[in-house]
């Protein structure tokens, strides 16, 4: 039997290519508690959202004359004030919670934009059940009674536009999109040069000097 002989290389044949990096696309499981992570804590930032809803938003005033409950002013803006005052916190925070998540990890990553949305999310929601248990107390029958007739109270809470709850995850994904566009570190480009030159040194040796 003969074997197979693999000729020598040539001299003139081209060098190899350099190999090319690893590539580090995917998600790690590092990745994965860092999102987890994020969407905790901003999801439980929500709560802030709750306490400064219940404190600052404008508050829409009832009175009864004892058989039914009237608004105190027809003409008043507080109702609507109450769905700015929560889009104007939410799109604060939304902001706030972006960049700090941007200088937590500044490499950004799928996993911390999923885990900064879905805590922006559930961060809104707490929000809003939570003013609306802290404000004014929902029951306009008791809460009628309790103030007696021709006395002013304080309506509940209510947030009318329920598109505010979706400020929050989106501002806050689009600002930390942003930062990481701007100013996240660049990966080293692969270099294009090649090992070693082509042609080999000795094929264009000089010729020698006869003696």
């Amino acid at each position: 039997m003969t074997e197979a002989v693999t000729p020598p290389p040539s001299p003139f044949d081209a060098p190899p290519l350099p190999p090319e990096p690893a590539s580090d696309a995917g998600t790690s499981p590092a990745d994965i508690r860092d999102g987890a992570a994020v969407a905790l804590v901003v999801g439980v930032a929500g709560v802030l959202l709750g306490l400064l809803w219940a404190w600052l938003a404008p508050r829409v005033q009832y009175v009864s004359n004892g058989e039914a409950v009237f608004l105190k002013n027809t003409e008043s803006e507080a109702r609507i004030g109450a769905d700015g005052t929560f889009f104007l916190l939410a799109l604060g925070l939304g902001v706030l919670s972006a960049v700090g998540v941007f200088l937590w990890r500044r490499r950004g990553g799928v996993a911390l934009v999923i885990g900064l949305a879905v805590g922006a999310c559930f961060a809104s929601l707490v929000g809003w059940r939570l003013g609306l248990w802290l404000g004014p107390d929902a029951d306009l029958v008791t809460a009628a009674g309790k103030a007696g007739k021709g006395v002013a109270f304080d309506a509940p809470l209510q947030l009318l536009a329920q598109g505010t709850l979706l400020v929050w995850p989106m501002a806050a994904v689009a600002v930390h999109l942003g930062l990481t566009a701007l100013w996240s570190p660049r990966d080293p480009s692969p270099s294009t040069e090649w090992y070693g030159t082509y042609p080999p040194p000795h094929v264009h040796a000089e010729p020698s000097e006869k003696a």
